[in-house]
């Protein structure tokens, strides 16, 4: 099964120990982790609570023209993808919003986190489905030692975001910032819900996971007003009063954003598109902070290596003042298939997403040499000279054997390269019929690709056994689980 029941897994959760002990706290320009100072830098991994699935390519039936399916991760997935950021180096992870119904979901096959109001004019409502993922994504990150930033809702309709909100109501989508709509007092709403909730795997209620580190109003909600930011900064922190705040607004940062009590963090975003993709832009940004809030990065990206090492040093180096960046994401990151492989995405500008540790068919996206200085940031802003080397990969998980020509398995995290070995006893000898593979294939798809096929003598009535074991230049995993197939 790739979902074990709640009951089940709260149990299994809560009777572990808590990777944290503190909440992650502010200090004037400083985030803290106890007395420590906590600063972070990595691949933004916008996608470990829903999938843009884009092998499957766009839905016809969404009349928008560039509509994609979307999926949950499953519990192997998501845990897959947090163990190879932490082992990686990642501290923290900014992920993406919550998805918001919209008219062609059903035709399209897509689920969303939020629905719309059972009678209109009433409130959102809270997929449990979807929230149940997003349970496990906070209790993952609990267990690993990651800590989570987690914006509500959309400026864009990516993922369905403030027109579509407004469109419950009957409302232009400009009404998301006007805090006299309908629109914003269900973005009200939402908040509530979410930071009210009772994670059903850990037990606890979301304002009190250690794991969340700061709630965002939202992604790049560029039109951001001075009541619109108040009144949401106070909900926020009236309900959570632990956990931080950023303000999710970009592109201009507002004065007033930076003298609210509320807030504790000031974010931007940098692109090519909006002209502020260079290192010039966290120096002008930390001058006009100027030590009262923290700073971060929270996504840039999309183009050459070279300019994003330029941005990313001075995130780790520059200082205004004393005061310097608390962290930055490059954008943006995949994970591994549960059943073998890499999700992929393209953007517009042409370039791919990057996969963990990095893999030489990443070449034409710069794959290596990207994970290769968001690594020696990470060491820099732990006091090192150097990333560490990576940590030997865990055994990969070998799934059901349905034929020998398709044989699959859920990649190990940071493993580079496989083994495959085949016997006609469980208990070997091994004979290895697979070396130096790579499920590393840019754009991977289920449906056609393969990570692995063998051709042994078919004698009827003969079982074959095998098993997988995942190498990096750190060394090798022990063996993967062991499947067995049949000829008949």
């Amino acid at each position: 099964m790739k979902w074990l029941s709640s009951a089940l897994l709260c149990c299994l959760f809560s009777s572990q120990m808590m990777a944290f002990e503190h909440f992650i706290s502010r200090k004037g320009h400083q985030l803290l982790d106890g007395e420590q100072v906590f600063r972070f830098a990595g691949l933004h991994a916008p996608e470990l609570h829903r999938i843009e699935n884009d092998a499957l390519g766009t839905c016809p039936d969404d009349p928008r023209g560039w509509g994609q399916y979307f999926q949950w991760p499953t519990a192997d997935e998501q845990e897959n993808w947090i163990k190879a950021l932490v082992k990686s180096g990642h501290k923290a992870m900014r992920i993406y919003v919550l998805s918001v119904e919209q008219e062609s979901d059903k035709a399209c096959g897509r689920e969303t986190h939020i629905l719309a109001p059972l009678s209109k004019g009433g409130i959102p409502r809270l997929n449990e489905k979807a929230m149940v993922v997003y349970d496990n994504m906070i209790a993952l990150a609990d267990k690993h030692g990651l800590r989570l930033i987690l914006p509500f809702i959309d400026h864009w309709q990516w993922w369905g975001g403030r027109e579509q909100l407004a469109a419950f109501y009957d409302e232009p989508q400009e009404a998301f910032y006007d805090v006299r709509s309908q629109t914003y007092k269900a973005y009200l709403s939402i908040i509530e819900q979410v930071i009210k909730r009772k994670n059903t795997l850990t037990g606890r209620y979301y304002y009190a996971e250690k794991a969340i580190m700061a709630w965002e109003t939202g992604n790049e909600l560029k039109d951001t007003t001075r009541p619109f930011l108040e009144t949401t900064v106070a909900l926020i922190d009236k309900l959570a009063p632990q956990q931080l705040i950023v303000d999710g607004n970009y592109l201009q940062l507002n004065d007033y954003a930076i003298t609210n009590p509320h807030v504790d963090i000031i974010s931007n975003h940098f692109y090519t598109t909006n002209n502020n993709n260079k290192p010039e832009t966290i120096k002008q940004d930390l001058a006009q902070i100027a030590g009262r809030k923290a700073y971060m990065v929270g996504e840039f990206g999309l183009t050459d290596a070279s300019i994003l090492n330029d941005i990313m040093q001075t995130a780790v180096h520059h200082d205004y003042q004393g005061a310097q960046a608390v962290g930055a994401f490059i954008w943006g990151f995949r994970g591994h298939r549960h059943d073998g492989g890499f999700y992929f995405h393209k953007e517009y500008t042409g370039h791919y997403s990057y996969r963990l540790p990095g893999f030489v068919e990443g070449q034409d996206n710069q794959e290596q040499q990207v994970v290769a200085l968001v690594r020696k940031a990470q060491a820099q802003m732990a006091g090192l000279n150097e990333a560490p080397r990576l940590p030997i990969p865990e055994a990969p998980k070998l799934r059901v054997i349905d034929g020998v020509d398709n044989i699959r398995w859920l990649g190990a995290p940071l493993g580079q390269t496989y083994r495959i070995e085949r016997s006609t006893n469980v208990e070997g000898p091994w004979q290895v019929v697979g070396e130096n593979i790579s499920d590393g294939k840019l754009r991977f798809d289920p449906e056609v690709d393969r990570l692995f096929w063998d051709n042994p003598p078919q004698v009827e009535g003969l079982k074959y056994f095998y098993r997988v074991t995942a190498i990096n230049d750190s060394g090798e995993s022990p063996p993967s689980n062991i499947e067995s197939y049949t000829f008949e």
